[in-house]
Formats: C-alpha cells, sequence, structure tokens
C-alpha cells in the first residue's frame, strides 16, 4: 500500500512501492494552490501513486503540474500513464529531456541495452507518451508558478544531461532527483549512480557543488525521503564519486571486462556497506542493487572513462587520468 508521509511543511512524500519494494522511489506533492507532484516512478508504480495521492485528497481535476527532475525511467517512466488521470496537469521536463517524453522511443531503446527487453518490462513496465502538448520544457533558473509558492529549476547534469533540481521557494528545500546519489534512510548508505550511457563525472561533481552551496535545509531524494544531513551528504556524494571513478579507471589499465570491474569495485569499496549487517545487509542488497548496482555504476564509470581517454587521444594529449580523479 502507497503511504504519504510529511517532508518538510507543505511537502509530502508518496512510497510509490517501485516493484513492490517500500521505500524505494519517492514522489513528492507539492500543496499549493496550483499543486504539483515532482516525479512519478515508473508505469508498474502507477496504481501506488495514484492511491497515495487520492490519500492526500488530490482528485483527477486537482493536480496542476507534473514535474519530473530526469527521464530515467524509474523518475519519468510512467509520466505518460499518469497523464490521462489528470487531464488538467502540465507536465515539465529539461528541454533536453522533453523529445524522449513526448516519443519514448530512444529512451526505451537505450534502456533495453542495459537492462535487457524482459527485466526492463518487469521493473518499470510500458512507457507511453505524454502528448506534446500537455509538455513544457524548462531550462536552469526557469521558475515553475505554484500560485502561493514557486518550483526553481537548478540545472544539475552528470548523472544524465536531461538532469534537473527543484528548489522550493517556501521551504528552501531541493528535490535532488539522482544528483547526489542513493541514500535509503532504514540502511543509511549512500551509493553513487553512475549509469551509462550519459554519466559524466565532472559535470556530477560540479553539480553537487552547486546544491550544497545553495545550502537547501533538506535533500529530498528520489530514492528515498528527505535528509536533513545536507552538507555531510554532498561532501560524502563527491568523496565516493571519486573514489569510485578512481577505482574503475585503475582497475581498466589492467582489464576491460565488465565482471572483473565489477568485482574490483565491490572488494574496493566494500567499507561503505561495513555498516550494514543482518537485517540492514539484506535490505542493502535488495533495493540497492535494485537502483543503483555496482555493475550499473561500473558500466557508466567505464563509459565515462573509455570517452575521456578517448577525447585525450584525439587531442594528441596520450593517456591521462580523467579530470575530477584524485
Amino acid at each position: 500500500m502507497a503511504r504519504a508521509l510529511d517532508a518538510i511543511p507543505g511537502v509530502h512524500t508518496i512510497d510509490t512501492r517501485m516493484c513492490g519494494r517500500d521505500r524505494v522511489t519517492s514522489a513528492y506533492l507539492v500543496a499549493a494552490e496550483r499543486p504539483a507532484l515532482v516525479e512519478t516512478g515508473p508505469t508498474t508504480s502507477g496504481e501506488a501513486l495514484r492511491r497515495g495521492l487520492r490519500d492526500l485528497g488530490i482528485g483527477p481535476a486537482d493536480l496542476a503540474h507534473i514535474v519530473v527532475t530526469h527521464i530515467h525511467l524509474d523518475h519519468a517512466g510512467g509520466a505518460g500513464a499518469l497523464a490521462p488521470h489528470f487531464p488538467d496537469a502540465t507536465v515539465w521536463v529539461h528541454e533536453r529531456g522533453a523529445p524522449h517524453l513526448a516519443d519514448p522511443t530512444k529512451l526505451v531503446g537505450s534502456a533495453e541495452r542495459v537492462y535487457g527487453a524482459e527485466r526492463l518490462r518487469e521493473l518499470f513496465g510500458p512507457v507511453q507518451p505524454v502528448p506534446r502538448e500537455r509538455l513544457r520544457a524548462v531550462a536552469d533558473g526557469d521558475r515553475i508558478d505554484l500560485g502561493d509558492r514557486q518550483l526553481e529549476v537548478v540545472y544539475t547534469p552528470g548523472h544524465a544531461s536531461h538532469h534537473v533540481c527543484l528548489v522550493d521557494s517556501a521551504s528552501g528545500g531541493a528535490f535532488v532527483g539522482d544528483a547526489v546519489g542513493v541514500f535509503l534512510p532504514d540502511v543509511g548508505i549512500l551509493r553513487p549512480a553512475s549509469p551509462p550511457p550519459e554519466f559524466d563525472l565532472e559535470l556530477a561533481l560540479s553539480s553537487i557543488e552547486r546544491i550544497a552551496e545553495r545550502r537547501p535545509p533538506v535533500l529530498l531524494f528520489s530514492h528515498f525521503g528527505p535528509h536533513a544531513e545536507v552538507s555531510h551528504l554532498c561532501a560524502l556524494a563527491i568523496q565516493r564519486l571519486r573514489k569510485w571513478a578512481r577505482i574503475v579507471e585503475q582497475t581498466m589499465e589492467s582489464t576491460e571486462d565488465l565482471d572483473e570491474v565489477v568485482r574490483m569495485l565491490r572488494a574496493a569499496t566494500a567499507s561503505e556497506v561495513a555498516p550494514a549487517t543482518g537485517d540492514r545487509r539484506a535490505l542493502l542488497e535488495d533495493r540497492y542493487e535494485l537502483l543503483s548496482s555496482y555493475e550499473m555504476n561500473a558500466m557508466g564509470l567505464m563509459r565515462y572513462v573509455t570517452k575521456r581517454r578517448d577525447a585525450v587521444a584525439e587531442a594528441g594529449g596520450g593517456q591521462a587520468r580523467p579530470r575530477g580523479v584524485s
């Protein structure tokens, strides 16, 4: 059953129970004169999401806005299926992502190459297009007007080129999508999110720094929920991204076999999950691997390192360590 929880004043967390699991994917209702939903989750979470909205008193004619931080299927895959249930809601997405919500063919194709078609259907369900007349593209600095509050768009690429954060004008809280990584409250471990095909280390680090500089009172993670340890989590996210990138880059000096890179990455970061034992360790393996597996992170980091090496070689600079890796 979906659960709606208070996050910060005027913002409610909806547990959309992706793949039937608790505390995996957050959607947020921003209560305002013109209410907004931030994130939809995948199509498979649609029923739970709609139930959560009903529990908060939101009927089909009440929702004015649907906003997604980026177009990855665990964040926006359900937007097309959700839109008909809320016919007055405008769907907002970064300008780089808008064409792919209107026509998700390339988006689904890219995801199939990562997950495989059968696993993709199991995790996310079918991806329906959002009618073009319902879509609005946003860019850095834009503001989405909710009447008595606004959502400011902060462009935060790195995890993906179409990733934005949203800052609530009433509370200062920042909806951070995957920009800071994955942090599940009952396990309490921050894991990077560096998926293929677009992950870029330098941009990801800059985006986290930009979020930290805003000094929001709370980070509203899409995986999962609100957390007030803003400075600590941003610093830890930067530290771990650099560490994971360094491990992958060094391993690729001797092998580019994915299984071996995953093995080395898992071994070299074992201390990060050491606090999780017993039931917490089971939760870690189940839900973190679903959201941001070692294999997924390794694939994204390997692609990033390869692109950086190719760019340096093409420029005639020979081998060079990727910027941001220390």
